[in-house]
C-alpha cells in the first residue's frame, strides 16, 4: 500500500502526517500529490468533499515555496469564510516542522486592517475568499505579481456563488503564475470553461465518477403530503434521538421560521442564513461544533464552506430545485470514510426529481416509512434505557447517598423505582405521540384517502340515497354513512395546524379517543372531521364556542352549516 514518503514528500511534511496518524494516502491524494510536486502542470481533481483534497495540494505547496522569501508565492481560493479558515487549520498542522514558512487567511467579515498587517509581515502562502481578495488587491495591500500557484478549491460552489468575474479578475492578475489547480466535487460547464481558458493541457483526475455521490452515504427518503413536511421532520429527529446534523431548507425565511418552532418546542437547534451577521455565524457555527446544537438548519448559501467531520446525518426538508446542489448537501456527512446518511422529505409529485438525482448520483434511494408515534416512542425508550446504562457513576459519591435512597425507597418495588424513572423522563413525550396520526402518502390508499391528499373545495352538492354526500367536484365522503358524523370547523391551515397538530388538539380538548374519528379534510380557513356518531355531540359540545389565539371556535354539523 503507498505511503506519503513513497509519494517523495519532503521529510518535515512525512514527520508531520506520521505525527497526525496520517500513513497512507487517499486516493485523491495518491494521484495528485506526484503531478503537482512538479510545480509546472496545471491540475483538475474531482472528488467529493471531505476526501482529503487539503493535504492533496497543501502538502505540495508547502515543498515548493521557498521559505527565504517572504512574499506570496502560492495563493488558495475558496468560497467561504469557513472553509477558508478550515484550509488555513490543516496547512498550519502540515508545516509543523518548516520554520519561517508563514500562512494567512484573508476573509470578509473580519478585520480588513489586521489582514494587511499580517501580509505586510512577510507571508509564502495566502488563503483568500473571492471578494475580500479583490478588495486588498484593489487597495495595493497585496503583490500578486510573484505568484507562482494558484489553488481553486471547491471551484463549482464559487461558481455557483456567483464569483466567475471575480475568480478570472483574479486569474488575470496572476501573470506569472506556473500552475493552476483546480479541484471540485462537480465538473458543470462553468467549471470546464475556466479550466479551458485559463489552463493549458491540464492533467485531470477524477476519484470515482464524476458528479456521483459518496458511497458512504446512505440515500434515505420519505413520502408526505405537502402540509405534514413538518411534522415528518419533527418525527425524523424523535426517531434518531443521537442525530447530529444539518437541515437544508430552501430559503431563509424557512430557516429561521423551522428554527424557532423547533427550539420553542426543546430542540437544540438554531439557523444559519444571509441575514445573520459575521459575528453571529460564528456564534451558531461555535455551539454547533461544540456540540451544544444537534442540529443546524440552514439555506444552501449559508452553509456553503461549512466542514465538520462528525455529522451523522443530512435532511433536505425540501428538494433543491437543482440537482447538483443535492450532492453537496448530502456530502456534508459521510467524510473521511465515515458513514452517513441523506434524508429527503417529498411529495409524491416530487418523486420525478428524486430519480434524476438518484439517476446523477448513481446511488439507490431508500424508500421509508415515517415513523409511528409507536414506533418513535419505542426507539427514544431505549435510547434512554442505553444512556442509562451507560451513564458513568464512578466518579460521585454515591455510596452516601445509598442509604437514605434505599429508606426512602423501602415499600417501593424495583420494577415502580424504573416505571418512574420512565415516567419523569417519558410522560410528555408518550402522551404527545400517543394519537399521533400516520403520516405516510401512500398511492395504495390514496382512492380511500383521497380527501386527505386532495382536500375539499366547496360545500356539498346534496344528499345521495345512500347517505353519502359529494362536494363540489364530486367526490365522496362517509358523512352520514355507517356510523360516521360529519363536522365543520372554523379553524385550518392558516392557524398554524398540520394535521398531526390538529388531530391532537381537538382530542385534548374533547377527551375522545383517536379510535373515534375518520378522515380529516384541512383547508387554510376550514377542517371538515369525520367522527362516530355517538360522541359526534361530546365533540361539539367540547369545541364549539371555546376560543384559539383570541378567536371563538365555531364548530357544528357540516351538513346543518348554513
Amino acid at each position: 500500500m503507498m505511503t506519503f514518503e513513497g509519494l517523495g514528500i519532503d521529510a518535515r511534511l512525512i514527520q508531520a502526517t506520521d505525527e497526525l496518524g496520517f500513513v497512507n494516502p487517499t486516493p485523491i491524494q495518491e494521484q495528485a500529490i506526484p503531478v503537482l510536486l512538479s510545480g509546472t502542470t496545471d491540475f483538475v481533481g474531482l472528488a467529493q468533499t471531505g476526501t482529503g483534497k487539503t493535504a492533496a495540494f497543501g502538502l505540495p505547496l508547502l515543498q515548493l515555496v521557498e521559505v527565504e522569501s517572504k512574499h506570496p508565492q502560492a495563493l488558495i481560493v475558496c468560497p467561504t469564510r469557513e472553509l477558508c479558515m478550515q484550509i488555513v487549520k490543516e496547512i498550519e498542522l502540515f508545516k509543523k516542522h518548516i520554520k519561517g514558512l508563514h500562512v494567512v487567511a484573508v476573509y470578509g467579515g473580519a478585520s480588513i486592517t489586521m489582514q494587511i498587517r499580517d501580509l505586510r509581515r512577510g507571508v509564502q502562502i495566502v488563503v483568500a475568499t473571492p471578494g475580500r481578495l479583490i478588495d486588498l488587491i484593489e487597495r495595493k495591500a497585496i503583490d500578486l505579481e510573484q505568484i507562482k500557484y494558484v489553488v481553486l478549491d471547491e471551484a463549482d460552489e464559487m461558481l455557483n456563488m456567483g464569483f466567475r468575474d471575480d475568480i478570472e479578475f483574479i486569474l488575470k492578475n496572476t501573470p506569472k503564475r506556473e500552475s493552476t489547480w483546480l479541484f471540485s466535487a462537480t465538473m458543470p460547464p462553468e467549471v470546464r470553461q475556466v479550466s479551458k481558458r485559463y489552463m493549458k493541457s491540464p492533467v485531470e483526475i477524477t476519484v470515482g465518477k464524476a458528479n456521483t455521490g459518496n458511497k458512504n452515504i446512505d440515500h434515505q427518503y420519505y413520502v408526505c403530503s405537502s402540509q405534514h413536511r413538518y411534522e415528518t421532520l419533527k418525527r425524523i429527529i424523535d426517531f434518531n434521538p443521537g442525530m447530529y446534523g444539518i437541515i437544508f431548507t430552501r430559503t431563509k425565511l424557512d430557516a429561521q421560521g423551522i428554527a424557532e418552532k423547533l427550539t420553542r418546542e426543546g430542540y437544540d437547534i438554531d439557523a444559519l442564513h444571509g441575514d445573520l451577521s459575521q459575528g453571529q455565524r460564528d456564534a451558531v457555527m461555535g455551539q454547533f461544533r461544540d456540540k451544544t446544537l444537534q442540529l443546524l438548519i440552514a439555506t444552501d448559501v449559508a452553509a456553503r464552506g461549512i466542514d465538520v467531520k462528525e455529522i451523522t446525518h443530512v435532511i433536505n426538508f425540501e428538494l433543491p430545485d437543482d440537482v447538483e446542489v443535492y450532492t453537496h448537501r448530502s456530502g456534508r456527512t459521510g467524510r473521511a470514510g465515515s458513514q452517513g446518511i441523506s434524508m429527503s422529505i417529498v411529495h409524491s409529485r416530487e418523486i420525478f426529481k428524486l430519480r434524476q438525482i438518484e439517476k446523477m448520483v448513481q446511488q439507490p434511494f431508500h424508500k421509508l416509512d415515517i415513523p409511528s408515534g409507536k414506533d418513535v416512542c419505542r426507539k427514544q425508550f431505549f435510547y434512554f434505557m442505553d444512556k442509562l446504562l451507560q451513564t458513568d457513576v464512578s466518579h460521585g459519591d454515591y455510596e452516601t447517598y445509598m442509604p437514605m435512597l434505599a429508606e426512602k425507597f423501602a415499600d417501593v418495588s424495583k420494577e415502580e423505582v424504573l416505571k418512574r424513572v420512565v415516567a419523569t423522563e417519558f410522560d410528555r413525550f408518550l402522551k404527545y405521540y400517543e394519537n399521533a396520526a400516520d403520516l405516510n402518502a401512500r398511492t395504495e390508499t390514496r382512492v380511500r384517502e383521497r380527501t386527505y391528499d386532495r382536500g375539499d373545495r366547496g360545500d356539498q352538492r346534496g344528499d345521495r340515497s345512500d347517505g353519502r354526500t359529494r362536494d363540489t367536484r364530486g367526490r365522496e365522503f362517509s358523512g352520514g354513512d355507517g356510523n360516521y358524523a360529519r363536522l365543520f370547523v372554523n379553524l385550518g391551515t392558516k392557524d398554524g395546524f398540520y394535521k398531526a397538530s390538529f388531530l391532537q388538539f381537538i382530542l385534548d380538548m374533547s377527551d375522545l379517543k383517536k379510535e373515534s374519528l375518520g378522515r380529516i379534510d384541512m383547508k387554510e380557513m376550514n377542517s371538515w372531521i369525520e367522527i362516530d356518531k355517538g360522541v359526534a355531540d361530546k365533540m361539539v359540545s367540547a369545541v364549539d364556542g371555546k376560543t384559539f389565539k383570541g378567536r371563538r371556535i365555531r364548530m357544528n354539523d357540516a351538513n346543518s352549516r348554513g
